[in-house]
């Protein structure tokens, strides 16, 4: 069984159809580029994929599982098996590397009921110490060059352990 399946993903702004039937499916450990010119519809697709945008018609299945549902209760869990590094990282400029790699599972926990601060924390710091950026935590973004906001950005998606990691540029720290 595959662990993404995506059948016949639709989306128009308006007038514009940007996705027009999209539809694949990924094993585990398979990697897939989506490759295409500026304002085709690669960003749409990987933000219907994580629930930041609503295709207008299609499926989405993980482990089997539909995945597009109407309660925000339900698009919150639904986004946890997806991360997600954004074009320009979209690191929160207030926060340090630690704080934006932990606090959406901080957030999680809470909400929950989960995790003690403490197993996040330490979590968060052996993410960033793999990529190379122990001596950054409590670094801020303006701090920090390109390579190594990206690198934050990666942590931060892997922080939750996703079954599927979406990225929306080539990442040349991979």
């Amino acid at each position: 069984m595959a662990l993404l399946e995506v059948e016949n993903i639709k989306k128009n702004f308006g007038k514009t159809e940007v996705l027009k039937g999209i539809s694949f499916s990924l094993e585990e450990g398979q990697v897939l580029a989506i490759i295409g010119s500026s304002g085709s519809g690669k960003t749409t697709l990987l933000r219907c994929l994580n629930f930041l945008e609503s295709p207008d018609s299609g499926e989405i299945y993980v482990n089997g599982k539909q995945l597009l549902s109407q309660s925000e209760e339900e698009i919150r869990q639904n986004r946890l098996h997806f991360g997600l590094v954004f074009q320009n990282f979209n690191l929160f400029p207030q926060y340090t590397a630690l704080e934006n790699v932990t606090l959406a599972r901080e957030l999680l926990a809470k909400e929950q009921g989960g995790e003690i601060k403490e197993t996040i924390l330490a979590e968060g710091r052996a993410l960033l110490a793999q990529m190379g950026l122990a001596d950054r935590e409590g670094h801020y973004p303006h701090q920090l060059s390109g390579g190594q906001q990206q690198r934050v950005a990666i942590a931060r998606a892997l922080v939750k352990m996703p079954r599927v990691l979406l990225l929306d540029e080539p990442l040349s720290n991979l």
